[in-house]
This record gives structure tokens, C-alpha cells and sequence, in this order.
């Protein structure tokens, strides 16, 4: 294992077979309401994150946005970049109406977690299990205030 995902799970994912779903992400027309962010580096895709409506059966997708994926690529932690990402993925969510945001994330990924917990998130007792092989991965929801983004009178 990686400290998160079991290493043949990761050895077995083929990138091309994420392409379409990539591609049906990226050119998604519902901005403001889901959208997907892009760090570079010297032209090099270093990391992203991607929000949306909440996905989650207990939550209003009216009020309560997603960050349903955030990487950067571990050459580039420590550099703010993350925090960049996870600023811009918050006040877009702000500013497409959503009060609230959740993220999931797992449990045995503690560097994600302090990484999380220092912007401001909190577990809310929310919890999910999936088996990966002989591995089962269980995930915490997080959630935080969306920062209020309204012009000030």
C-alpha cells in the first residue's frame, strides 16, 4: 500500500481508460455550479480540483456544494499550492450559492486530514466503508461554511 490505497489497485488503474470521464468533466456547462480548477507548473499539470453539487443522498444539492476531488502531485506539497486550489475551489462554491461544502476523505490518509482540518473542515459523523481486494478503505465526510463571497454594502 501507498499509506492509502492498496498497491495493486493503484498498478492495475489504466489512465486511458479515465480520459472520457475527464474529458465529460472538463467540458461540464454547469459552471458556476461544478467546475474543475488546474495548478501548473512550467506548463505541467502539477495538481487540480474539482467541486460540484453535493452527490450524498442526506445533503440539499441546492446549499450544499462538493469538493469531490482534490491531488497535487507530492513534488509540489509544502509550496501553498494546495491551499491555492482548496481557496478557489471554496469561493467558487461561495459564489454559486452553496452555504455548505463537504469533501470525503480516508480515514488512514492523515496527511489529507491535518491538510483539511487546518482550512477549516470538520468531520460531521458521516461515514462509508468500500472493499478494494482484501483491503477495506473507510472514509470520513468533512465539512465547513462556505466563505461568504457576496459583494459587501
Amino acid at each position: 500500500m501507498n499509506g492509502s490505497l492498496p498497491q495493486d489497485y493503484l498498478d492495475a488503474l489504466d489512465p486511458a481508460r479515465r480520459v472520457p470521464s475527464w474529458e465529460r468533466t472538463l467540458a461540464a456547462t454547469e459552471w458556476p455550479r461544478a467546475g474543475t480548477f488546474v495548478a501548473e507548473v512550467n506548463d505541467e499539470v502539477i495538481g487540480f480540483a474539482n467541486v460540484c453539487p453535493t452527490r450524498d443522498d442526506d445533503a440539499d444539492p441546492l446549499t450544499t456544494g462538493e469538493l469531490a476531488s482534490i491531488y497535487l502531485d507530492p513534488t509540489a506539497w509544502g509550496r501553498g499550492i494546495g491551499r491555492e486550489l482548496m481557496i478557489a475551489s471554496l469561493g467558487t462554491l461561495s459564489e454559486a450559492g452553496f452555504a455548505e461544502a463537504t469533501l470525503w476523505v480516508l480515514d488512514s490518509n492523515s496527511r489529507a486530514v491535518g491538510f483539511y482540518e487546518g482550512g477549516g473542515w470538520r468531520p460531521d459523523g458521516a461515514t462509508k466503508s468500500e472493499r478494494l481486494g482484501d483491503v477495506l478503505l473507510n472514509e470520513v465526510r468533512y465539512r465547513r461554511t462556505a466563505p461568504d463571497h457576496r459583494p459587501r454594502t
